[in-house]
């Protein structure tokens, strides 16, 4: 008896060792793709951080402009 015991016992550690094994591959595989996929979002808000600078700088121009504009319209307008 103590034999069929040992066997099983042998068997069980065998049979979890490989499914702990599936697993971890299963999982290494899983952060590979979140790992690729963090630095894809990364690159895309870096990109998009570079965007929203640009149009900040662009609508301070056109403010600046209207504002030379304005005060040019109304300097001859009073005269």
């Amino acid at each position: 008896m103590a034999k069929k015991r040992k066997a099983i016992s042998n068997y069980a550690e065998v049979s979890t060792g490989v499914r702990l094994s599936s697993h971890e591959k299963l999982c290494a595989e899983r952060m590979k793709t979140l790992l690729e996929a963090i630095k894809e979002l990364k690159k895309d808000v870096s990109e998009l951080k570079i965007n929203v600078a640009k149009g900040k700088g662009a609508v301070a121009v056109l403010v600046f402009l209207g504002t030379v504009i304005a005060t040019v319209i109304g300097y001859f307008n009073f005269r």
